[in-house]
C-alpha cells in the first residue's frame, strides 16, 4: 500500500473503532468493508480484523465492565459454544469466492444492524439451551469471516428482549473479546500473516476505540453517523459480491 492509501485505512479504521466501540462491537464487519474497498487480499482481511477487533472490544469490554453495565449471567450461556466453535472454524481454510460471500452477507446484515432504532423493552429471561445453539452457530461464523459476532448477538438479543441497548452492548464487548481471540487461536494451526501497515491501523483502532466507548458510556447520540456506516457497507458488501 502507498502512504497515502495507509493514511486513508488508519483514519477510516479510527472512525468505524468509534463508531462500533459506542454500541459495544469490535468493529471488523467495518474494518472487512474498509480493506475490500481499499483492495486489500482477503488471505489478509481475516487476522487483519480479528487483530483489531481484539483491541477495539478489550476497551470497550473495560469501559463497560467499570461502568456497572456488564452482566454475566447474559453472556455465558453463548460463550460456552462460541469460544469452541470460533476456534475451530478459525482453523478452517477456506476458499476465496467463498469467503467473500461470507462477509458480503455478513456485512449486509451488519448494515441492517445499523438502520435498526434501539429502544428500550420489558426483558424476558434468557433461554440457556437456545442461547448456546446461538452462540455456536456465531462462533462458526465469527471464526471462518474474522468477526466476533457482536454485530449478530446484540440485534438478536434486543430483538428478542433478553437485554436493554445498553446491556446488549455490555454483553457483546466480552462477546467478542474472547470469540476473536478464539478465532486468532486457530488460525495459527494454518498460519497467517500481517502487513506492517496493521500496526498504524491498530494504533488508529485505539484511538477510536477510546473515543467509541466514552461517548456510549455518556450516551452521546450517533444515529445519523450509523446510518451513514450502514450505507458504506452495503458499497463494501456489494463489492465484495460482484468480485467473488
Amino acid at each position: 500500500m502507498t502512504g497515502v492509501e495507509i493514511v486513508i485505512l488508519v483514519s477510516l479504521i479510527c472512525v468505524m473503532a468509534a463508531l462500533y466501540a459506542s454500541v459495544g462491537h469490535g468493529g471488523a464487519s467495518g474494518y472487512l468493508a474498509i480493506m475490500a474497498l481499499l483492495g486489500v487480499s482477503a488471505a489478509l482481511m481475516r487476522p487483519s480484523a480479528l487483530i483489531l477487533n481484539v483491541l477495539v472490544a478489550a476497551l470497550a469490554t473495560i469501559m463497560f465492565v467499570r461502568a456497572g453495565f456488564f452482566r454475566w449471567q447474559l453472556l455465558w450461556p453463548f460463550l460456552i459454544t462460541s469460544i469452541p466453535c470460533a476456534f475451530l472454524a478459525g482453523s478452517y481454510s477456506i476458499n476465496e469466492p467463498t469467503f467473500k460471500r461470507l462477509v458480503a452477507a455478513t456485512l449486509v446484515i451488519a448494515a441492517v444492524r445499523m438502520f435498526m432504532p434501539q429502544r428500550d423493552a420489558v426483558i424476558r429471561p434468557l433461554p440457556i439451551p437456545l442461547a448456546a445453539v446461538i452462540g455456536g452457530l456465531i462462533g462458526v461464523l465469527s471464526g471462518l469471516v474474522g468477526i466476533g459476532g457482536g454485530i449478530l448477538l446484540t440485534p438478536l438479543m434486543i430483538l428478542c428482549r433478553w437485554a436493554t441497548p445498553r446491556e446488549a452492548a455490555a454483553v457483546s464487548a466480552p462477546f467478542i473479546l474472547l470469540n476473536s481471540l478464539a478465532g486468532l487461536g486457530g488460525l495459527l494451526f494454518i498460519g497467517f500473516v500481517v502487513e506492517p501497515w496493521l500496526w498504524w491501523a491498530s494504533a488508529g483502532a485505539v484511538v477510536g476505540g477510546l473515543i467509541g466507548s466514552r461517548w456510549s458510556i455518556r450516551s452521546g447520540s450517533q444515529s445519523w453517523l450509523r446510518r451513514a456506516l450502514g450505507i458504506v457497507l452495503l458499497v463494501a458488501a456489494f463489492k465484495f459480491v460482484v468480485t467473488a
